[in-house]
């Protein structure tokens, strides 16, 4: 079948679970969202600026170069007006002396003059051979890069987002009957609300800040915090499942969540017995860390279970297509 996945049942260490729910928080500092500044072709100042890169303020991300684009380098034309309206400008100074235009058409020559000169002296701040600088205004890190290499963007458009925050904190609650446990947790994994995925601290450079010694007169929960690095799509304020992992046990036998299927309240997996040859087979399930979930009873090491294309091989039995008993091909 395509896209089917086996894992061969092995015993290895599984952390004690607590689940409960928490929420993702910014430790203190800003965001600043990087804007195009001119209409063009993005070029990466430094090809190996990722997330999570250091930048320094007044250090340029960016530079935008519309010289091969209709509509040309913005800073040629910014210039050529500038020189247009400067000459215009002295011009009017003269007619106005001898009363030739009046004040008021003086005063429009001026400000057509003070506008292009503005704007040329901004692009010419940050004008380079290969286009228009664009710079970032606080030191920290990347966030996020909303725009690729060679991406044409509009004056306006955001292309980077740098946060101050290298890490994100996610601050769990455990109620009191687990406060036992508490001194034994050692890393988390969690699931914001808005995402299908089960990250582990442990792949995000995760540790455990601290946890509340006692329980705040309003409630009986424990807060429990960790911080991680602020990499790709996390949302701060985000409410998230949280798996606490505990003390780990030797020698237990799990499975990928993806493995199990639930009928009217049974949990079954799947097992490979041969190439074509499958069998439902009913397990007891443990604890559940949201990746993996522990089997206490129903399978044995050795045994090869179904972890990805489980649907497939169970319409495959309702339909009765599998073949039973040997099979050769």
């Amino acid at each position: 079948m395509v896209g089917l996945e086996v894992e061969q049942v092995a015993p290895a260490p599984f952390s004690y679970v607590i689940k409960t729910s928490g929420h993702i928080q910014a430790a203190q500092g800003d965001e600043v969202i990087i804007a195009a500044t001119s209409n063009g072709i993005v070029s990466y100042t430094n090809s190996s600026l990722t997330d999570g890169s250091a930048v320094k303020s007044g250090h340029s991300i960016v530079t935008i170069s519309a010289k091969d684009l209709l509509e040309g380098e913005p800073s040629t034309k910014a210039k050529i007006e500038f020189e247009t309206a400067e000459k215009e400008f002295q011009r009017a100074e003269l007619l106005v002396k001898d009363q030739i235009i009046s004040t008021k058409e003086f005063e429009q020559a001026r400000l057509r003059y003070e506008t292009a000169k503005t704007t040329y002296n901004a692009q010419a701040s940050n004008m380079t051979a290969q286009g228009v600088r664009v710079t970032s205004p606080i030191n920290g890190y990347i966030k996020n890069r909303m725009v690729a290499q060679g991406e044409y963007v509009s004056v306006g458009q955001p292309i980077v987002t740098v946060s101050q925050n290298r890490r994100l904190q996610l601050r769990a609650e455990v109620s009191e009957k687990d406060y036992k446990r508490v001194k034994n947790i050692t890393s988390a994994n969690f699931k914001p609300a808005y995402d299908d995925q089960v990250h582990r601290l442990s792949d995000l450079n995760g540790r455990l800040l601290s946890f509340g010694r006692s329980a705040d007169g309003q409630s009986f929960f424990i807060p429990v915090t960790f911080e991680f690095d602020n990499v790709g799509d996390f949302l701060p304020g985000a409410f998230s499942e949280v798996y606490l992992l505990a003390n780990p046990q030797e020698d237990v036998i799990s499975v990928p969540a993806s493995s199990l299927t639930e009928e009217q309240g049974l949990y079954f997996v799947y097992l490979q017995l041969e190439e074509e040859h499958y069998k439902k087979q009913e397990v007891t399930p443990g604890q559940s860390d949201g990746r993996r979930v522990q089997i206490v009873s129903g399978l044995k090491p050795g045994d090869k279970v179904v972890t990805k294309g489980v649907y497939q091989v169970k319409l495959a039995a309702i339909s009765s297509v599998m073949p039973e008993g040997h099979h050769h091909h």
